[in-house]
């Protein structure tokens, strides 16, 4: 049988199957729900909470707590050693890294055989169904795909295991038939040096037939700009005259839309968002005129929600799909085929629509900073500030940081607005000394920060004594109860702080 003739039969299939679960969203969640305890039933963990007697959802909150990484972090250590039948009842073996948590650099989330074949691969053929669903007569699968993606890394701990990015764990077990269409080779894919990585995937890509691109937008656009300063050109259609999909997530997009569009230039060209994270893949953009994305239900996750009202107390209240409400803002909770139980995976969602169930991602449940994957945490802002100034001798009384985006020029940056109590003799030591800290405690910050292709270095202003009282004075937040955002996502705040900070420089 031809390939585009299976092709097309599985894109039919599967959009019918994704049409089941968007009329009966709540069954299908159920049927999961008991899927996912009993299979888990005879783990240390299922024995631990009594799974054996879960009937429904409500003993299941009442049972089980809600988990961060570092309640299950023991269990992963474990994993990480060839211990099995902990979490999940499958052997696991991978371990996705991400940023790391306020007392680890990283974070090894485990990936099960069934989260890899069942959720993430299934997200990624959903892609292209519902794609090619919205854009019939698609011939996608003549071209490569180019996926822009990370690093893997032996364990050392397990000769028969491994970590590294996940889109490097899924790139390691890709089967033959999507090998075949993917570029640049493994061996280039898998790099962990990423200087000489964007190198040699520009030149081992710029002559493929290139339909489709995939990757977190700031790395992306790197390696497109590279291409053409080789190729002397000004426009990757030129290059590839018939790429037509960019498959973007991790970041958002707003920020590179308007960059992605001026060295595409291209009428036919799409864009096309994921929320895949390390702990699954949980959204897809199904329609083509709302920036909005369909939440994937039969993927073996189980969905909760945490009010943001209730975010942080001891026992928050939390509701299932059946419970949420449109507008309102969520933490997202799940339960997976990879033995995360009830783990709160840090990003907040309102959704859009329930029904279908389609949502927004508008952020994190704490101050951060990822405009270009670098996943920033508070806890690491506040390590570095500390080494920096004892390396320094100096003290900092209030600071706030923020992105600048990339230019068409230069990649982008951190802007630091800095008030000290106690100056350092050398502005420009204690930013290297800051810069530093931030790369030995954030792994994903030091990626980004390698040889400044994606993050150069720091910008850090010496705001004059009385910024930051002026700023919450401005806005009427003087008080013990308000406080400077020390990380922000966005401009929004280190702007009119910048402003205040040049109005007392005159």
């Amino acid at each position: 049988m031809p390939f585009n003739s299976i092709f097309s039969w599985f894109i039919k299939k599967r959009v019918h199957q994704i049409e089941l679960f968007l009329k009966y969203p709540v069954e299908v969640q159920t049927e999961w729900f008991n899927r996912l305890i009993q299979q888990a039933a005879d783990t240390e963990w299922g024995k631990k909470y009594d799974y054996a007697t879960i009937k429904n959802y409500k003993t299941y909150c009442e049972r089980v707590p809600i988990q961060q990484y570092e309640d299950i972090k023991p269990y992963v250590d474990r994993l990480f050693k060839g211990e099995q039948n902990l979490l999940w009842p499958s052997e696991i073996k991978w371990f996705a890294k991400s940023s790391g948590t306020t007392t680890d650099k990283s974070k090894f989330i485990p990936v099960s055989k069934e989260a890899l074949e069942d959720c993430h691969y299934k997200g990624g053929k959903d892609l292209l169904s519902l794609y090619v669903h919205n854009h019939p007569n698609r011939k996608l699968y003549k071209g490569k795909t180019l996926i822009v993606g990370g690093s893997a890394q032996v364990n050392y701990l397990n000769d028969d295991s491994y970590f590294g990015d996940l889109s490097a764990i899924i790139v390691k077990n890709l089967p033959f038939w999507v090998e075949f269409r993917r570029t640049p080779s493994r061996e280039i894919a898998l790099m962990t040096n990423w200087e000489e990585k964007i190198e040699k995937m520009a030149r081992g890509t710029m002559d493929e037939d290139v339909y489709i691109l995939a990757g977190v937008p700031s790395w992306t656009l790197v390696l497109l700009r590279r291409i053409l300063d080789i190729k002397g050109k000004d426009n990757i259609a030129e290059i590839w005259p018939r790429l037509e999909l960019f498959m973007h997530g991790g970041v958002s997009f707003a920020p590179y839309k308007e960059q992605f569009k001026k060295i595409i230039r291209k009428d036919e060209m799409n864009y096309v968002e994921t929320y895949n994270a390390s702990e699954g893949f949980f959204g897809i953009q199904d329609t083509t005129d709302k920036e909005e994305m369909l939440l994937m239900l039969d993927y073996g996750i189980f969905y909760e929600f945490i009010p943001m009202e209730e975010y942080g107390k001891s026992n928050p209240k939390t509701v299932d799909l059946s419970g949420v409400i449109v507008g309102k803002n969520y933490a997202m909770v799940i339960s997976t085929n990879a033995g995360l139980w009830r783990y709160c995976i840090g990003d907040t969602v309102r959704f859009t629509s329930t029904s279908p169930y389609r949502f927004v991602i508008t952020g994190r449940t704490k101050q951060f900073i990822n405009a270009f994957g670098e996943e920033l945490i508070v806890d690491n802002a506040e390590k570095a500030i500390a080494i920096a100034s004892e390396r320094t001798n100096a003290m900092v009384k209030e600071y706030s940081v923020a992105p600048v985006f990339m230019s068409s020029v230069e990649p982008g940056t951190h802007e630091w607005v800095i008030e000290f109590e106690k100056e350092p003799a050398e502005l420009t030591f204690f930013a290297e000394v800051l810069d530093n800290a931030l790369k030995a405690l954030n792994s994903d910050y030091e990626a980004k920060r390698s040889n400044n292709l994606n993050l150069r270095f720091p910008i850090v202003h010496n705001a004059p004594n009385g910024t930051f009282y002026a700023w919450l004075k401005e806005r009427g937040k003087l008080g013990g109860q308000h406080k400077v955002p020390r990380l922000a996502n966005n401009r929004e705040y280190i702007e009119s702080i910048i402003s205040i900070m040049n109005k007392l420089r005159k």
